[in-house]
């Protein structure tokens, strides 16, 4: 059985959380650099196919709180799930799927929001 768009289209947004999550993480980031992140991590994962657009916001809050936190006298952390939030649209053909990474229970999850077609 062939799989439906709908069914690519998501998995081409799974693809894109994929290669943002790992390819990120643990990327120095301070207050001073957050925005120069975002973009930069916007702009790599609109590079790939179907990808519409991609909305990155690191928390300022939480990473100002995890250089608190660390040990030592660090002027910046280590980027995590729990300081993105990330929205993207993937479409492929005539199916457009809206995702989004948020903290839930203290996890990054990366879930569908929409399936239109």
């Amino acid at each position: 059985m062939d799989p439906t768009s709908a069914e690519q289209t998501c998995f081409e947004a799974g693809i894109k959380f994929g290669t943002l999550y790992h390819q990120f993480a643990g990327t120095p980031v301070s207050t001073k650099n957050k925005e120069s992140l975002e973009q930069a991590i916007e702009e790599a994962i609109e590079n790939q196919p179907f990808c519409e657009d991609v909305s990155v916001t690191l928390d300022a809050d939480r990473i100002e709180q995890a250089i608190r936190d660390a040990p030592g006298t660090a002027t910046y952390t280590e980027l995590t799930g729990s300081l993105m939030q990330v929205e993207m649209i993937i479409q492929r053909e005539e199916t457009i799927v809206q995702t989004q990474m948020t903290m839930k229970d203290g996890y990054p999850l990366m879930e569908i929001v929409d399936v239109t077609r």
